[in-house]
């Protein structure tokens, strides 16, 4: 399967992100088309006026996969960007005749409209989320063809998902540098017209099997649909059926080596959609891993035992790429940075990482906490709602097959407490998550207002241990929020609160469902970071490295020491980010602790466990 993850071109090394970008659907006929690309900037949008979807070639040069805003890009335009055109030549292979030809983005930011030879071919609403555009009548095998994409986007008008891209002119606080247009691998490939689509994959460790439901791009009769199940390059299970969209094929996995971050084994799977006559008319190849996800009371289990999760803080930035990675290495290198630091695993915060780094997860054995962008959105527009769904949906469907991810994370620190919709808004979301993918539990708002949720996170950088104890627990209360002089309640995250008149009340913490601190530390040491204009960390920062470890480990021992009540932590965070500099690394990956006591202090033994209980009982 490896094999056919490179670019089928000899000049594939002077081409940037040149690995194949969708790891766990692999097919042979693909063409890259990351490198340099032509762009002219829209700053009031009067491209279309202008005739720009029918150029062929702009002034300019950029090196895609990365946004214009970044270093590597060549660009590193950092005002805000209204507008964006590109444009390059494809040659589509002469061997590709016969077949439906489709051109993949990874991710562009935020509306893009897709240009072939001036005509219009496609509109996707959505920064975030994968994308493909079917152009086979707008090309011909053989032929050369102008490509024009334009990508539009406006952070400022609370309808698109933002992350932490910064609303104001440049980065502040917690919201750093933005990212337009392009942002992640664009290719192409080839497919035969009722070629494979989808497939999701569901795992059964109970039952030991796996279940693949078949989603093709068109239906025909009398094809079939082999699938066969590998380990170490011998089959174990394989089925040969008729297929249509919609069919799902059962297989059993007899004594089932299961997925864990201790022992993350994968199995490989082939896909061989045949016609009548037996000939091969798609080949997809791809992966899986045998593993269940469940929350039991207050705990959370991974293959039917308790599973205490040890994350970091992942915001995905590079200094360089902004939200690309600059190579395949890179997203490998910060998992294992991660590992390296005693953490098990990673919440995925406010950005959705691209497949290769949930690729990486998967091989390594490393829990990921899945994410929307959901900062800047208005809970009460019914254009927000609409995108917000649209592109969440996509994420959870392309995303859904990786072992590694564990939970499903759609808001962070949402409150809206002025926005009447927002129990309805999160409600939804919660369903429509749960109906795409009933076997993940979902963290629906991230240290915020848990209107419907399996897990219930808090967040607070409370740097003083004995402190923070007593605000998590206190009284036989867990921390959750506190009652306002007029009987409400209201949010108690620190620096995120619902105003007094909030026209609805919040739900509370019932202690029957898993409680996790899913944000805290957050400490900087003015040893590592001297103190510069606008860096900073939460609270007071630690004067000396020596400090740095000592209130690190008294942090994680309150935690670990009421493990009966909270299963799991998420430390900020993995790297600096831009001037917040409260990371275990530098912002450029290099080391800035001693790692052996770093690890010790994320690798602290657990007291001995009671049996899973209800919080509310202890």
């Amino acid at each position: 399967m490896l094999a056919a993850m490179a670019v089928c071109s000899g000049a594939a090394a002077a081409v940037p992100r040149a690995e194949y970008p969708r790891p766990q659907f692999v097919r042979a006929d693909w063409v890259n088309l990351n490198g340099e690309w032509s762009y002219s900037m829209d700053p009031v949008m009067t491209g279309w006026e202008r005739g720009l979807m029918s150029s062929r070639g702009f002034a300019d040069k950029i090196i895609v996969p990365f946004a214009p805003e970044s270093k590597l890009s060549g660009v590193e335009h950092k005002e805000f960007i209204p507008c964006i055109w590109y444009q390059r030549e494809i040659s589509v292979p002469e061997a590709w005749a016969g077949k439906d030809i489709l051109l993949n983005f990874g991710a562009v930011y935020y509306e893009s409209e897709v240009y072939i030879d001036g005509k219009f071919v496609a509109r996707h609403f959505g920064g975030s989320d994968s994308f493909s555009v079917d152009i086979t009548d707008f090309v011909k095998a053989g032929g050369m063809h102008s490509l024009v994409v334009s990508a539009k986007s406006d952070l400022r008008s609370r309808e698109q998902s933002a992350g932490k891209q910064s609303l104001r002119h440049g980065p502040f606080e917690c919201m750093y540098t933005r990212t337009t247009g392009i942002w992640q691998t664009v290719w192409m490939e080839a497919v035969a017209p009722c070629g494979l689509s989808r497939v999701k994959y569901t795992t059964d460790i109970d039952r030991n099997e796996v279940s693949f439901e078949v989603t093709l791009r068109r239906n025909r009769s009398g094809n079939t649909l082999t699938v066969n199940v590998m380990d170490g390059g011998k089959t174990i299970a394989s089925q040969t059926a008729p297929v249509a969209s919609g069919s799902v094929v059962t297989l059993p996995v007899k004594k089932a080596k299961l997925w864990s971050p201790e022992s993350p084994f994968l199995y490989d799977v082939e896909f061989l959609l045949k016609d009548a006559d037996g000939n091969t008319l798609d080949k997809v190849t791809s992966y899986f891993g045998m593993r269940k996800i469940h929350t039991e009371g207050n705990r959370i289990y991974l293959n039917n035992e308790p599973y205490y999760q040890r994350l970091v803080l992942d915001q995905g930035f590079y200094p360089d790429g902004i939200w690309t990675a600059p190579s395949d290495e890179a997203l490998k290198h910060d998992i294992e940075l991660s590992m390296a630091a005693g953490f098990n695993g990673a919440r995925l915060h406010q950005k959705v990482f691209e497949e290769r780094f949930y690729y990486w997860a998967d091989k390594l054995g490393y829990l990921t906490w899945g994410e929307a962008p959901s900062w800047g959105l208005d809970a009460n527009s019914p254009v927000a709602a609409r995108n917000f769904m649209s592109e969440w949906r996509n994420i959870v469907v392309r995303d859904m097959n990786h072992p590694s991810l564990v939970t499903w994370t759609p808001f962070n620190e949402e409150f809206w407490p002025d926005e009447t919709q927002y129990p309805r808004f999160v409600s939804d979301i919660y369903d429509m998550t749960k109906q795409l993918d009933p076997t993940r539990p979902i963290n629906t708002v991230s240290g915020g207002i848990h209107i419907k949720t399996d897990i219930w996170t808090e967040h607070h950088y409370e740097q003083n241990a004995e402190r923070l104890h007593d605000i998590i627990y206190n009284g036989g209360k867990m921390f959750v929020r506190k009652p306002d002089i007029q009987g409400r309640l209201r949010g108690n995250v620190g620096f995120n609160r619902p105003e007094l008149n909030s026209p609805y009340t919040f739900p509370t913490y019932e202690g029957d469902i898993p409680y996790i601190l899913d944000e805290f530390g957050g400490i900087k040491c003015m040893e590592a970071n001297p103190a510069k204009d606008g860096a900073w960390g939460y609270g007071d920062a630690a004067q000396t490295k020596e400090d740095f470890y000592k209130r690190l480990e008294s942090q994680v021992r309150v935690l670990i020491d009421m493990s009966d009540l909270i299963w799991g932590y998420c430390y900020t965070q993995l790297t600096d980010v831009e001037q917040e500099q409260n990371g275990i690394y530098y912002y450029d990956r290099s080391t800035k602790y001693d790692m052996d006591r770093v690890r010790a202090i994320f690798q602290m033994a657990l007291p001995e466990q009671p049996e899973a209980a209800d919080n509310k009982k202890k």
